[in-house]
């Protein structure tokens, strides 16, 4: 569904990503690690379409992203759900708002949605804060209100970045259930993370791809993770 094709990208001069080549096939799950700063928000960042790339090709669903129109790109971008590392939202809108907020900007009716936001509001635990507004919440539940807000248009494919970063072991552990879940349904997973330990308890339960950024570029982790 997204493929990057000796993808590179240079910022400031300087070349961040080198000869990235990686394709997110409907079903698969991967994980990509690297140090701070080696480039993995970046790299999702050009899985959406966020950023292009100075060089190579990036494709999601049979078209190269730097042929789409302004239309196509949000079109597009509505199929993909992208859970981001800073979890921002409107913080005068209550959860269920917030978390609606995709749909409302799509044109969406919300009477006929609202059924939808109520089953997946209840799929992560959060029914009963869909009135709360997000300065009032604990971070596990911005997280968990993030992923529900990346999931409200039924995307085919999920980009996590660093979606367990703030929360405690047991938190991260819901989430990532949540996500397993997302891919035994068919969509494919990306989740930039550092978290060893993540990692390795998905690779229990599922078969996990790690991808290293290292050196600007991509290599497939050892199977000591």
């Amino acid at each position: 569904m997204i493929e990057l094709d000796n993808v590179g990208y240079s910022y400031g001069g300087g070349e961040l990503l080198s000869d990235v080549s990686v394709r997110l096939a409907p079903g698969s799950f991967h994980f990509l690690t690297g140090p701070s700063g080696s480039g993995k928000t970046t790299l999702m960042k050009l899985c959406y379409g966020a950023l292009l790339p100075t060089s190579g090709t990036v494709r999601a669903f049979d078209a190269d992203m730097r042929t789409r129109d302004r239309d196509e790109m949000a079109m597009m971008r509505r199929r993909i759900g992208v859970v981001h590392q800073d979890c921002r939202f409107l913080d005068h809108l209550p959860l269920a708002d917030n978390i609606a907020l995709p749909l409302m900007v799509s044109g969406h009716d919300m009477g006929q949605e609202n059924a939808n936001l109520r089953e997946l509001m209840n799929w992560v635990g959060l029914s009963d804060r869909a009135d709360a507004l997000p300065p009032e919440l604990s971070g596990g539940e911005r997280q968990r209100a993030a992923l529900a807000r990346a999931l409200i248009m039924s995307p085919d494919v999920v980009l996590a970045d660093e979606p367990t970063g703030n929360v405690d072991w047991e938190m991260s552990q819901r989430l990532l259930q949540l996500l397993l879940e997302l891919n035994r349904m068919g969509k494919a997973v990306l989740i930039a993370s550092h978290d060893l330990g993540l990692i390795r308890a998905a690779k229990a339960h599922v078969q996990a791809r790690v991808l290293r950024i290292s050196n600007r570029q991509l290599h497939l982790a050892g199977a000591d993770l």
